[in-house]
């Protein structure tokens, strides 16, 4: 048996052993946070109203422990997201909403390729936006104590949105942690950067023209540099200092100027010296998965893009496929 189908059942069982029991905490947690909600102005009606129908959802704990961020790796997990026919379907994308797109790209100044990556690795360009109950989701996580904090803060802000009438609650139906649209918006995402495009009043993520608008946004806001890259796959030497090895993408370490790491690269002849006095990083994903993979392969030298990647998803590997995708349609459009 894989070792990671063996770890999926592991994880089924100890859910399902204690589901009951997860049952009946969630209900009392439910009338505890009722009170935090109330505490932090939803009104009592907002609250009964969304979350009446909410239910601890078994299977989001198991989705959030078995992530593929967490055990593909980066070569597997990049060519399932940036496929010959991921490609073909963003170009065909493009020619049907050729006008919004390049209306956005020019009026934000972000590249209309980054935008389709990001939506064709998310949704797979609108057609899968997910079905799980955001709500019931978001109070899942919020129950579970690996990231309770977040979550429960997440779950606040959708209800002071749904309070404000800017969402309608019976339409939160996305990814089982919590995200929702086309660029799957957590709720901190929409109140602070979701914009109403096309002046109907309403913001509707799940709407080619708010969702591209909004992503452009929030790109644009977080600091996104047109013309510069996100990464270069690099040849190593074995002779560079550990320390300048990144293998976690809750922070990168040890930033040095790319001329500075030119001397541990074997091939930095691919590297343009134009690039030279940009911040830089190194970066070797596998070996936080992998514990006998080797230290210097694959490695990547990764620029401020990528990390404005990194802001979007927490993920080496999420990046990585996003600047791949968008570097592929560059070459098709």
């Amino acid at each position: 048996m894989k070792l990671i189908n063996y770890i999926f059942i592991l994880i089924t069982f100890s859910f399902t052993s204690s589901l009951s029991d997860n049952q009946t905490e969630f209900l009392k947690w439910k009338e505890i946070f009722k009170e935090t909600a109330l505490q932090n102005n939803i009104s009592e009606k907002t609250f009964d109203t969304a979350m009446a129908n909410v239910k601890f959802l078994p299977n989001v704990i198991k989705y959030d422990r078995y992530q593929p961020e967490f055990y593909e790796d980066t070569k597997t997990y990049i060519s399932k997201r940036t496929s010959s026919k991921k490609v073909s379907k963003g170009v065909n994308f493009f020619k049907n909403n050729y006008e919004l797109i390049n209306t956005i790209e020019s009026q934000f100044n972000i590249d209309k390729e980054l935008l389709l990556a990001l939506m064709g690795i998310e949704t797979n360009f609108g057609t899968y936006v997910g079905k799980m109950d955001i709500l019931s989701s978001l109070a899942t996580l919020s129950f579970d104590k690996r990231r309770s904090e977040f979550f429960s803060n997440e779950l606040l802000i959708l209800l002071r949105l749904i309070e404000n009438n800017q969402i309608d609650y019976k339409t939160l139906y996305g990814s089982w942690a919590g995200a929702f649209g086309y660029f799957q918006f957590m709720p901190s995402t929409m109140k602070n950067y979701a914009i109403d495009f096309d002046k109907n009043t309403y913001i509707d993520l799940k709407n080619n023209n708010d969702a591209y608008a909004s992503a452009a946004n929030y790109l644009s806001k977080i600091g996104w540099k047109d013309e510069q890259p996100c990464f270069f796959k690099i040849d190593l030497s074995k002779g560079i200092p550990k320390k300048y090895l990144n293998v976690s993408a809750k922070k990168l370490h040890n930033k040095k100027k790319l001329k500075y790491f030119r001397k541990y690269i074997n091939n930095d002849d691919i590297l343009d010296q134009k690039y030279d006095n940009l911040t830089s990083s190194i970066i070797t994903p596998d070996k936080d998965i992998i514990p006998n993979a080797e230290n210097l392969s694959p490695a990547y030298i990764v620029f401020d893009n990528y990390e404005i990647i990194l802001k979007w998803n927490r993920s080496l590997r999420f990046s990585l496929a996003v600047c791949t995708l968008k570097d592929k349609l560059i070459n098709e459009l």
